[in-house]
């Protein structure tokens, strides 16, 4: 991976909260699994009372919103690599005595070794320059005993879908993929000895291209889109879909990491 050029990439994609919102929105309207992404990734997570926990790459802090018993009963850092994420979080979830608002590297965590029971990133360790370093202050942070969730996306999902169907407009599939359901339990296993999977079936039924348009510009990963006009991928997508409808696969998912293996922790209910 070309560190300076991705890290530009995030920059400029999470600059600000309105095109994560884009592409949190189009989950929300067209997912053919109702519990939701955030709802299930959440039903994953074993929290006791008291925990002392770190999110890092909370984003808008949206999927903690209907969770807040856990940010009553629990420590908790919240924390983006973005300044404008972190504030967008701030204004969404609100002040709680429990719960600190923070920028934060993932890759120089200022915190002491086996400080938290919990640590969360989801939906970024992809755009982590150095992984393998960021994994090693992860590790660091927790405590021996404590749990290390991951969630992120497979291979073969959205965006191979809609490449394949633009390829004629010379559109390629570049997400970044230095982390995904495909490889990322042998990268952690690298740092965790017990690493597991968790597969969240899912997909998108949409019956407004407009909004999948809407949800490809806001991808930096898209740009090859700029000089098509936007009519021309409006017709390609609309021709694609059946009875209204355009199904499009997704392929999301959680890993979940324990310094121990066999860790098991009762959940909250």
């Amino acid at each position: 991976m070309n560190e300076i050029n991705d890290e530009k990439t995030v920059k400029k994609q999470y600059a600000s909260s309105s095109g994560l919102a884009t592409r949190i929105s189009i989950h929300d309207k067209y997912s053919t699994n109702k519990m939701g992404f955030g709802n299930w990734i959440f039903s994953n997570y074993e929290i006791r009372d008291g925990m002392k926990i770190l999110e890092l790459g909370c984003g808008t802090g949206s999927m903690w919103t209907g969770h807040e018993v856990l940010l009553e009963k629990n420590e908790i850092i919240l924390s983006d690599y973005s300044e404008a994420m972190v504030e967008t979080a701030k204004e969404k979830l609100g002040e709680h005595p429990n719960v600190t608002y923070q920028r934060i590297d993932i890759m120089d965590i200022p915190f002491a070794d086996e400080t938290f029971d919990v640590v969360i990133a989801n939906m970024m360790l992809y755009h982590v320059p150095d992984l393998s370093k960021a994994l090693s202050e992860v590790r660091r942070v927790l405590k021996t005993a404590g749990t290390f969730y991951c969630a992120t996306f497979g291979t073969h999902g959205i965006m191979e879908y809609l490449s394949e169907i633009l390829s004629g407009y010379g559109v390629k599939d570049t997400t970044n993929k230095n982390f995904t359901l495909q490889n990322g339990a042998a990268i952690l296993g690298e740092v965790f000895p017990d690493v597991r999977c968790e597969v969240y079936p899912d997909a998108l039924e949409v019956t407004d291209i407009e909004d999948l348009i809407d949800y490809i510009y806001s991808l930096e990963s898209m740009t090859a889109l700029s000089a098509i006009p936007k009519e021309t991928i409006r017709e390609t997508l609309t021709s694609h879909m059946e009875n209204g409808v355009l199904h499009v696969p997704k392929e999301y998912g959680m890993f979940i990491a324990s310094g121990i293996i066999g860790q098991e922790t009762e959940k909250e209910n």
